[in-house]
């Protein structure tokens, strides 16, 4: 299968070993929303019974990496995504499966426009990470940039 034949799930757990160590399940991955979700597995539990906090980071980033492949996917050939820094508050304890839900913080279309003026756009993702009965567990952001090639 080639790589534009590939979901966005799909090519982040082909290219991202630690999507593939965790058992990240791609749920939705579109340009306005991604969703991924992080089954229960006592290999990656903290010392209280639920997801390690490393665990929870990586769902959050890897939702947050979902979202920006699918909005910027058709960008990939003049620049590379690439997360600037991130920020996660842990809410609420998390047991069992948990999924993070992500959105972009600013119109694809504007951070396009600033590539096409030559600059290298900076843009937020804010991430909800949730238990089963709904409860926000995580709140987390990423700040990504796209990164011209050359």
């Amino acid at each position: 299968m080639s790589a534009d034949q590939m979901s966005v799930g799909e090519m982040l757990a082909a290219t991202v070993p630690m999507a593939r160590t965790l058992d990240l399940r791609f749920e939705e991955t579109g340009p306005e929303r991604a969703v991924v979700s992080l089954p229960d597995q006592p290999d990656f539990h903290n010392h209280v019974g639920g997801p390690h906090a490393g665990a929870l980071f990586t769902l959050g980033e890897s939702a947050s990496g979902a979202i920006v492949l699918a909005a910027f996917g058709d960008q990939l050939a003049r620049a590379v995504p690439l997360a600037v820094r991130a920020e996660i508050a842990y809410r609420k304890l998390a047991m069992g499966p948990v999924t993070a839900t992500a959105t972009l913080g600013r119109p694809a279309a504007e951070v396009a426009v600033e590539l096409d003026a030559g600059r290298r756009p900076e843009f937020p993702v804010r991430i909800a990470i949730t238990r089963e009965d709904g409860a926000v567990t995580a709140e987390m952001t990423v700040l990504w940039t796209l990164r011209p090639h050359g």
